[in-house]
């Protein structure tokens, strides 16, 4: 009878001691960032996970799994792809998912992650298998869309949202790579013989432009011969040439069109020397006279 009191006694105390253990191994804690899916004896418990805040479990009958809400990045492997055109690249890119679902993700895959990764890297080689080496690099970010839409669908029952894709580098073979040089520096050479035509043809315009003004106005042809000359003086020349007016060289084409008597008598109208007669004029005559040359101790006018 004693004994019997004692081991209730016993109980109770035992009961009573241990009841704060029991009840601390009974609650969970869950992150904001973190959803719990509880499993009791092998069934779930519920069709939406737990958290965050404080939650219960049962010890020894309740398994939980804990699922992280926050988004992951992962390197996809180098890939060697062979494109559309037939050009082996080496491709480098960089995914970003988050779990949107926490039920799905533990009740339909095994390793969300790692299901995730591996996929990433099929879908990698196939979308590129699709496309030809000029659109891999100049439509990378095409490309990467339509990579995070075929994953994003592809683990959708998965419970994972890829949010976005990028192609972090393409490798070229060298001899591509020079391939490719050379044939960019073949394009500018010829960019640029064109503009070069293109800058010749409008000074063409431009000067010919200029060329019917100045000849419009004579006036204007001589104001161009003053400031030829100013340029030249200038300069220190010991030599100085003075361009002859467009009008004497038409009469001098005249003058040699006509006979001899006729130059003779032109010329006699242009020069006037007194008290000297005049011999008879040949054409290295006529030359010389259109000369006229200063004293040696000066600047030589020509």
């Amino acid at each position: 009878m004693i004994c019997e009191r004692l081991l209730k006694i016993l109980t109770i105390v035992f009961v009573i001691l241990g009841f704060p253990f029991s009840l601390l191994a009974c609650l969970r804690v869950i992150p904001q960032y973190e959803r719990a899916v509880i499993f009791r004896l092998g069934r779930l418990t519920s069709s939406s996970a737990l958290g965050p805040g404080l939650i219960f479990k049962l010890p020894f009958l309740d398994q939980m799994r804990r699922v992280d809400l926050r988004t992951f990045t992962f390197d996809v492997p180098t890939q060697e792809v062979l494109t559309k055109d037939s050009v082996t690249v080496a491709v480098e890119a960089v995914v970003y998912y988050r779990i949107f679902d926490p039920v799905m993700s533990v009740v339909n895959v095994e390793n969300a992650n790692r299901s995730t990764r591996l996929l990433a890297q099929t879908t990698l080689r196939n979308v590129l298998g699709t496309v030809d080496l000029y659109a891999l690099l100049t439509d990378r970010e095409e490309i990467a869309a339509m990579m995070q839409e075929t994953l994003d669908t592809a683990t959708d029952t998965w419970g994972v949202k890829v949010e976005r894709v990028e192609i972090k580098d393409v490798r070229l073979p060298l001899q591509l790579q020079r391939a490719m040089a050379a044939e960019a520096e073949a394009t500018r050479e010829a960019r640029a013989k064109v503009i070069a035509a293109k800058g010749e043809e409008d000074a063409s315009k431009s000067l010919k432009a200029a060329a019917m003004e100045i000849s419009a106005c004579p006036i204007a042809l001589q104001l161009r011969y003053l400031q030829t000359l100013a340029g030249i003086s200038a300069e220190k020349n010991s030599t100085i040439v003075f361009p002859l007016p467009i009008d004497f060289l038409n009469l001098f084409r005249g003058f040699r069109e006509s006979g001899r008597e006729g130059r003779e008598s032109c010329l006699s109208g242009l020069v006037d020397v007194p008290h000297i007669p005049r011999p008879q004029l040949t054409r290295e005559a006529d030359v010389s006279m259109l000369s006229l040359r200063c004293l040696p101790s000066g600047p030589n006018f020509i």
